[in-house]
């Protein structure tokens, strides 16, 4: 009998119906994202405002349908520049082998052993806020766990029988890598994507609620949350849905991943 996949059935769900309301809002939002109105201020959720307004009476679930938006594509581009130079640097290392991959992965030792917000604020003091640079910041920091990955996988799929068959056949070393090896790492990979788009998304919060990434008028999640602190208690609505909505969005991946690692066992 054909077991279903419920983590994934579930993550795909949950995160499509987001993803689906992310993208309408970057077209159409009930009201203004940044007009200002001050006979709406700290309104309760009501039909008018079914997420309430925030301090500068503007509606916030407008908001998270743009904030969303921002938060997604800081979180899916520190995904891809993590993942595209870690599977180059892993799938070459994990391959050759060497000096070079001795080297490689000392760095890498060395990277992992910090917390990637604290080398996130390092590396932002060099370069400055914004967001772009807190893109570039995250991708450099997530480099490292995605090369790991990939290097595990290519060094065990390396000796496998159709590695040395495509060998025996005049398979070129890349050849053989991009097109042979790196194909079965496919499963893994996007585990380790889903698990890293959490992570980025949890970083580009925490740094937009220090604020250094997305800067104010454009909303985004953290930031919703660092402006709503100083109105927990006269308007709780205004820090609840942009965190419930956090969790959903980790809930939905965390479950993606769930699923793919299922797939894979």
């Amino acid at each position: 009998m054909k077991k279903h996949n419920y983590s994934l059935i579930f993550g795909l769900i949950l995160t499509g119906i987001i993803l689906v309301i992310t993208i309408i809002g970057q077209f159409w939002t009930p009201y203004d994202i940044t007009g200002m109105n001050s006979m709406a201020r700290n309104q309760a959720p009501s039909l008018m405002h079914i997420m309430g307004t925030d301090n500068f009476g503007r509606d916030v679930f407008s908001r998270v349908m743009n904030g969303c938006g921002t938060t997604f594509f800081v979180a899916l581009s520190t995904v891809v520049i993590g993942c595209f130079f870690g599977v180059i640097i892993g799938a070459l290392t994990g391959f050759y082998g060497g000096l070079l991959d001795e080297i490689v992965m000392r760095i890498n030792d060395v990277l992992l052993s910090f917390p990637s917000v604290l080398l996130v604020l390092i590396f932002i003091s060099f370069i400055g806020t914004g967001k772009y640079k807190i893109i570039v910041a995250l991708g450099v920091m997530f480099i490292p766990s995605f090369a790991r990955i990939v290097r595990s996988e290519v060094i065990r799929y390396k000796s496998q029988e159709f590695v040395r068959s495509a060998q025996v056949m005049g398979a070129g070393n890349l050849r053989i890598i991009f097109v042979h090896i790196l194909p079965n790492t496919a499963v893994s990979l996007l585990t380790a994507a889903a698990i890293g788009f959490n992570n980025a998304v949890l970083a580009e919060a925490s740094m937009s609620y220090l604020g250094l990434g997305v800067q104010p008028p454009d909303p985004s999640l953290g930031r919703m949350l660092s402006e709503a602190q100083a109105y927990i208690f006269t308007a709780p609505w205004y820090a609840i849905w942009p965190g419930v909505v956090i969790v959903l969005i980790i809930l939905g991946f965390s479950q993606i991943s769930e699923g793919l690692r299922a797939i894979s066992d």
